[in-house]
């Protein structure tokens, strides 16, 4: 599997939008300037989590994006679909059409069950892994580069 700057960006977003939900409506164009993403890239993003019901735009003065539904049920492997990223290691992208595939009996290409096998891993891996998982993955390392610049500032100031 090859994953695109769509997903990556996808992912990337939707953890900045879940680590600001119940503080109002966020703005792509705040999530465009803290993650260095694109804005117009950004509004094709959303539009196709909007059309998936993984986010909700508000719209006029103050307006702008949350969570459809709460972040411990919203997967990676759902947030990767809804911007149509394929998850696939097939050369034939399931289609059973393999370089090496015999057209006349219908064979697939002798590594085709062994990506096959992957992709399902893959999706079953990006399925179990929710977004509530990675807010939380971000604040444990906020917290501990907090306890690093508070040791390194009580050290600073013994020093002196």
């Amino acid at each position: 599997m090859r994953l695109t700057t769509k997903g990556r960006f996808a992912v990337t977003a939707m953890i900045d939008l879940a680590m600001r939900q119940g503080k109002g409506p966020v703005t792509l164009s705040g999530i465009s300037q803290r993650q260095a993403i694109s804005l117009s890239y950004l509004e094709q993003l959303f539009g196709k989590l909007r059309r998936h019901a993984i986010v909700e735009s508000i719209r006029g003065p103050g307006g702008g994006y949350s969570l459809a539904r709460g972040a411990d049920e919203v997967t990676v492997a759902d947030i990767i679909i809804a911007v149509d990223e394929p998850i696939d290691a097939t050369q034939c992208g399931g289609k059973e059409t393999c370089h090496g595939a015999d057209a006349t009996t219908g064979a697939r290409c002798m590594t085709h069950e062994l990506w096959s096998t992957l992709n399902e891993k893959m999706v079953d891996y990006l399925d179990s892994v929710s977004l509530q998982d990675l807010v939380d993955q971000q604040k444990q390392k906020s917290a501990e580069q907090s306890v690093v610049v508070m040791h390194r500032n009580n050290v600073a100031v013994g020093q002196n």
